[in-house]
């Protein structure tokens, strides 16, 4: 299928790897020049070099914690392609897990800093550019988090909760302008993410790392009727048709890519 977006420009953040990599490849086989944003740097580079044989890619290091990287990095981006019309937000950390009571401040604010301002942060420095473009994709990653929330996840719940509110107001603002913005709401992807809370279990409870996935399955996640985590690959697809023409007439949707991991229909 053609997705119609060859030679569009697409910001991925957080695209060093996981699903931010995954989608990376896949837009950059459809012709898509791709900047990469990420804090890492031997990271980042090692993908960058993996998306170059596919198409052309430009990496950029930003923490998007600071307002003066995020802007340095648009101008970089827009100097290096001229203009943004698609743009990924993957970024995003786990956060403080701890019992509410246990919860500082600063648990909360690094949270929320990571996985909400940094998206408010990047919006606002490219719908300038896709106004220009009179065209744009905005694809926002929540989490089945946002509608099914977990105790010992509060500030990360409560922040991608944020980010489906955001992107249904943006959806609101500038569609007007020829810039679809959605959200797309993963659950338990085999990500390094993922992987690090399951070294964790593994270490805690004294388990092998299958088997730590298998009782959090059993455990955590009794609703996720495949049984068994998710593939990058398989949310990549589902951003990748969002950055196409092929999604003109969705504005304000949240895809859930959860293998059934979100119990009711809300």
């Amino acid at each position: 299928m053609d997705f119609g977006i060859k030679d569009k420009v697409a910001v991925i953040t957080g695209g060093d790897s996981g699903i931010g990599k995954a989608t990376a490849k896949l837009l950059a086989a459809e012709g898509v020049k791709i900047a990469l944003l990420d804090k890492t740097t031997d990271e980042l580079k090692a993908t960058a070099e993996e998306i170059a044989k596919i198409g052309e890619v430009m990496p950029v290091t930003a923490d998007l914690r600071n307002l003066e990287q995020v802007e340095t990095a648009k101008e970089q981006i827009i100097d290096h392609f001229g203009a943004v019309h698609i743009l990924v937000n993957n970024a995003g950390i786990t956060g403080a897990t701890k019992d509410f009571l246990e919860l500082t401040d600063a648990d909360w604010n690094e949270t929320i800093n990571v996985d909400f301002m940094a998206a408010v942060r990047v919006c606002r420095a490219f719908i300038p550019s896709m106004q220009q473009e009179k065209w744009g994709r905005i694809i926002l990653i929540g989490s089945e988090d946002a509608v099914q929330p977990y105790t010992d996840e509060m500030p990360y719940c409560a922040a991608k909760a944020g980010i489906l509110n955001l992107a249904k107001n943006l959806s609101k603002a500038y569609a007007k302008d020829g810039i679809l913005v959605n959200s797309v709401s993963p659950a338990y992807i085999a990500t390094p993410m993922t992987d690090a809370m399951m070294e964790k279990r593994a270490k805690e409870k004294n388990l092998s790392f299958d088997q730590a996935i298998e009782t959090f399955l059993d455990e955590k996640r009794p609703h996720l009727e495949l049984h068994r985590r998710g593939k990058a690959q398989e949310v990549a697809a589902v951003i990748a048709f969002l950055c196409s023409q092929h999604s003109s007439f969705v504005v304000g949707a949240n895809y859930r890519v959860d293998g059934g991991s979100v119990a009711t229909i809300g």
